[in-house]
C-alpha cells in the first residue's frame, strides 16, 4: 500500500475564510478528483492566516491533479484572489497519523 502524499499551504487570507471554505467544498463536489482524500483547513487566531492540509492517496494522484490545467486555471482563477500575496506550499509523504 502507497503511502498517503499531499500538501500543506500557508498564506493569508484577503477574504473572509467561509468564502474559502464555498470555494473548497464546491471543488471537492465538482471535480471527484481521483486519489483525493480530504482537506483540513486552520484558520489562525490573527483571523487571515490560513494554513490548508490535502492529502491523497499517493505521490501520482497528487501530482496528476498539479499537472492538470483546469487545477491551475481553478487556483489562478479561484483560489489566487482570494488571497493577500503568495502561499507557501510544502508537499511530503503523511508518515504518522495520530489519534486518541
Amino acid at each position: 500500500m502507497a503511502t498517503p502524499y499531499g500538501t500543506v499551504m500557508i498564506a493569508r487570507l484577503a477574504v473572509p475564510v467561509e468564502d474559502v471554505e464555498a470555494s473548497m467544498r464546491k471543488w471537492v463536489a465538482e471535480r471527484r478528483t481521483p486519489g483525493f482524500r480530504h482537506e483540513d483547513v486552520m484558520l489562525c487566531d490573527d483571523g487571515v492566516t490560513c494554513i490548508v492540509r490535502v492529502v491523497f492517496d499517493d505521490k501520482e494522484s497528487y501530482q496528476a491533479l498539479a499537472d492538470d490545467p483546469a487545477q491551475d486555471e481553478w487556483w489562478s482563477t479561484v483560489v489566487q484572489p482570494m488571497l493577500d500575496g503568495d502561499a507557501q506550499w510544502f508537499d511530503g509523504h503523511w508518515m504518522v497519523s495520530i489519534d486518541a
